[in-house]
């Protein structure tokens, strides 16, 4: 990863979500950046549609967000687990907070539910927890007792409906696919009246951070994800007809960049993604990306150097930092795409 030297100030930090600070969600602002030259175009979120041409195509991730956090007790110790990813009716990879627990250790959770590490998850600091409970008891007892992920820069404990998009569906994130929230229907519907195209898939996004300076090891980041029949024949239409293919989220990226066979058609799939998307990586599926504005450590920066030139995305990030553009998921947004005619 590029050691990259720009500061976020900590008053960039969005911690309120936009309807707590008095503006509809799709009034956040929004920083349009054209591939090809650098060139940084200033407005709303809910002018998108100026930016946005007929037989463009917006492909969404509509996964829906689970409240991930779950507080329990191994005798007389508080324990924070944090769930990452699925990997069976009742085994998930986790994140133990507190980091000290062994394999065969048993934690005690509220509603008559227990968690018994059974092994070393993908990478360190995840493990493998096997619950008392399956299936749709595992899933009401996680949203029953549950709560989002909240980072340092939150301060209060929102609920979890300021985590989800306003089309989500399908429940597996344990972070919420941010870079749909800005998204109202009314946006969305005047979008399709410009015909504009609008698909779904779902990638489940598993933590972004584990605490103490530690990240996912972006080459190694398995994540679950299904591209329905409807949404790979959209794509390749769109590309047959000299279309763009525009990317809600860098979710969205991995999940159909994972799915292009060797004639660079999106074929329909569900599996898991390991993919690792960094400058010089050849996007065969994407035209554009629109995405928050992510930290220099973010691994979502290495995906965003292959749209972009990052001497010209550095310049545009600091363009955004001196505009006084909000980070984070409750933040501004970004789109990345090649502005020239068609």
């Amino acid at each position: 990863m590029a050691t990259r030297s720009f500061q976020v100030p900590k008053y960039l930090d969005a911690s309120t979500p936009a309807e707590y600070r008095g503006i509809s969600r799709d009034h956040v602002r929004l920083m349009t950046l054209d591939r090809a030259t650098g060139e940084c175009f200033h407005h709303y979120f809910d002018q998108l549609d100026s930016s946005l041409r007929e037989g463009d195509l917006l492909v969404l991730n509509n996964s829906r967000t689970l409240p991930p956090v779950l507080k329990g007790k191994r005798g007389k110790q508080t324990i924070e687990i944090r769930l990452s990813r699925k990997l069976s009716d009742h085994e998930w990879e986790a994140l133990i907070v507190e980091d000290a627990l062994k394999v065969g250790e048993e934690i005690d959770l509220p509603g008559e539910l227990s968690a018994t590490i059974i092994g070393k998850g993908n990478e360190a600091p995840l493990v493998i927890l096997s619950f008392s409970k399956s299936g749709l008891d595992l899933y009401d007892a996680i949203y029953r007792y549950g709560e989002p992920v909240y980072y340092e820069y939150i301060k209060t404990p929102w609920p979890l409906e300021m985590y989800q998009t306003v089309y989500a569906s399908i429940p597996g994130s344990v972070e919420m696919p941010s870079a749909g929230r800005a998204f109202s229907w009314k946006l969305l519907s005047r979008l399709k009246r410009k015909g504009v195209k609008i698909a779904y898939l779902q990638l489940h996004a598993g933590l972004s951070y584990y605490e103490n300076d530690r990240w996912p090891d972006p080459s190694n980041h398995p994540e679950a994800f299904c591209i329905p029949e409807e949404t790979a024949e959209l794509v390749n239409k769109t590309k047959k007809n000299k279309g763009r293919v525009i990317a809600v989220g860098t979710t969205v990226v991995r999940a159909l960049e994972t799915a292009v066979n060797h004639v660079g058609n999106v074929e329909a799939q569900e599996g898991i993604t390991r993919l690792y998307i960094q400058k010089g990586y050849p996007l065969r599926a994407v035209d554009g990306l629109l995405t928050g504005f992510h930290e220099p450590q973010a691994s979502h920066l290495d995906l965003l150097s292959a749209f972009i030139d990052e001497k010209l995305l550095m310049k545009a990030y600091e363009e955004a930092l001196s505009a006084e553009y909000l980070w984070h998921e409750f933040g501004d947004m970004n789109l990345i795409l090649s502005m020239g005619e068609k």
